[in-house]
């Protein structure tokens, strides 16, 4: 039976996994990556770093399954922009990650002159750093990048662009609608590069790559590479291929990747959403692979919250621990932990946010410390689903969850409890790796339908157990403690 090559080009690392048609893991490959920050607030990669970690953990996939894969599916971390040659196939810049906030002040001239309620309009997005436009707008600042933009001879595009480009020896240079709808370039209406946008942001539509289905056969690699030409048949930005992974394709439907911080998707159909204040609406893939959209935001301290309880206070041996410390007590003694750390994310949008801990008491001890913080998890991610089904009217069925926090069985089980639903975790949480393998699987036959791609896996499901009087007092406490660094914040006087 055959098999499919994910790869899965991350901000740390680069993951390749060997996914056989009955859903096991039969190979897989990880290389590690340096990462540059030549300036307070810059965040860059070296571009070639990004291609050659990916190709070593690609083989090291291959070799371990023992088998050749009938195609390709790539993943890739979204918003780093890379600039590149289009005949030598040589970055001509650092690639600049997602993480950067070099453009800030360009974001508050664009914000401060009025333009943000049509960019917003016209992506979903916000002005923020955080995405690809102003990235690349900086870049063509150089005169010599901007003058040979002009003349053509420059290709420029997201990660996956960037690895599809050196698969392929530069035939193709292509991206799909959900990368594309995180540049800010990109029309969630019309599924096109927005004209008025690449004007707003001085960039040469010559520069952006062609916008293909996320699910289809749009280019082959060269031989060289894996030992014959592979037919390169799904692409997606790693948010929405593990919604797609997941198997969210019906409205209402969500998953929670929890990280280092949490990304909550909320598949909203087969039209563009609103984009509710403090949400972003995206685009994301409906169950043939096909255009659909998504409401999504992002909590920015999740797991790392529990690492620097571990690192800097030194109250846990292990991160494997907050889960029997937070049993240990029955609740946390009335302590709420706001990890606020580099501000609130969505739904509140609040750069000047910081670390808030709301009462303590003489009797305060680690235990009760530890579980806020794992609380603040889940009551992040309630709080954040609610505000999505408010904008959308939408009911949440269960939601899905995946990435390393996923793994500690006390924080899924109280997830479930303040959200009043089941909440689902797969046997493999690498989703990002299965959307982009599902995605090529579906274009070239491996499996007949997402339903098919799903059923191969096995889901651990944490049902709620609390009532929702006890569920309310909870998610009360959270509210106020939050708007406690909220006022922190925004009170400036002194």
């Amino acid at each position: 039976m055959p098999s499919i090559l994910a790869l899965d080009q991350g901000t740390t690392s680069s993951r390749a996994l060997v996914i056989h048609q009955d859903g096991r893991v039969l190979g897989q490959g990880r290389k590690e990556f340096r990462q540059h920050y030549p300036e307070p607030g810059w965040v860059e990669h070296d571009p070639e770093d990004l291609v050659e970690t990916t190709l070593a953990a690609a083989r090291e996939a291959i070799a371990s399954a023992g088998e050749r894969p009938v195609g390709i599916g790539i993943t890739n971390q979204r918003e780093t922009l890379v600039l590149w040659d289009r005949r030598t196939l040589r970055a001509v810049a650092p690639a600049i990650v997602w993480q950067d906030r070099r453009t800030a002040d360009r974001c508050r001239e664009l914000r401060a002159s009025g333009v943000e309620a049509d960019v917003r309009a016209r992506t979903g997005l916000l002005l923020d750093p955080y995405f690809s436009a102003t990235k690349l707008e900086w870049l063509l600042r150089n005169p010599e990048h901007g003058r040979r933009a002009e003349r053509g001879e420059l290709a420029a595009g997201t990660v996956d662009s960037w690895l599809i480009a050196r698969l392929t020896g530069g035939r193709a240079h292509v991206t799909d609608p959900t990368n594309a709808s995180r540049t800010m370039l990109y029309s969630l209406a019309s599924g096109a590069w927005d004209p008025s946008l690449a004007s707003l942001f001085a960039t040469p539509a010559s520069l952006l790559p062609t916008i293909v289905p996320s699910s289809g056969v749009c280019a082959e690699s060269d031989a060289s590479h894996f030992g014959a030409a592979l037919p390169i048949a799904g692409i997606a930005g790693d948010q929405q291929a593990a919604l797609f992974g997941q198997g969210c394709v019906t409205p209402g439907m969500a998953k929670n990747t929890y990280g280092t911080g949490a990304f909550l998707l909320l598949y909203a159909g087969e039209r563009p959403p609103e984009p509710a204040e403090g949400l972003l609406a995206t685009a994301a893939c409906d169950a043939k692979g096909g255009r659909g959209f998504a409401l999504e935001g992002s909590v920015f301290i999740a797991g790392a919250v529990i690492q620097w309880l571990r690192d800097e206070l030194q109250l846990l041996g292990t991160a494997a621990e907050s889960a029997a410390l937070a049993a240990s007590v029955p609740d946390t003694g009335g302590v709420h932990f706001v990890p606020a750390f580099v501000g609130l994310g969505s739904p509140h949008w609040e750069p000047d946010a910081r670390g808030t801990i709301t009462g303590l008491t003489r009797g305060t001890t680690k235990a009760h410390l530890v579980r806020a913080a794992l609380e603040s998890m889940a009551y992040g991610s309630a709080e954040l689903l609610r505000a999505m089904l408010d904008a959308t009217g939408l009911a949440l069925p269960r939601l899905r969850v995946d990435g390393g926090a996923s793994a500690n069985e006390w924080l899924m089980q109280f997830q479930a409890d303040v959200l009043g639903v089941p909440v689902e975790r797969p046997d493999v949480v690498e989703t990002t790796a299965l959307g982009a393998a599902a995605l090529a699987g579906l274009a070239l036959g491996v499996w007949p339908s997402l339903e098919a791609f799903t059923a191969t896996r096995q889901r651990t499901v944490f049902s709620p157990g609390s009532s929702v009087e006890s569920r309310e007092r909870l998610l009360t406490g959270w509210k106020r403690a939050v708007g406690t660094a909220l006022h922190w914040a925004r009170d400036a006087s002194p």
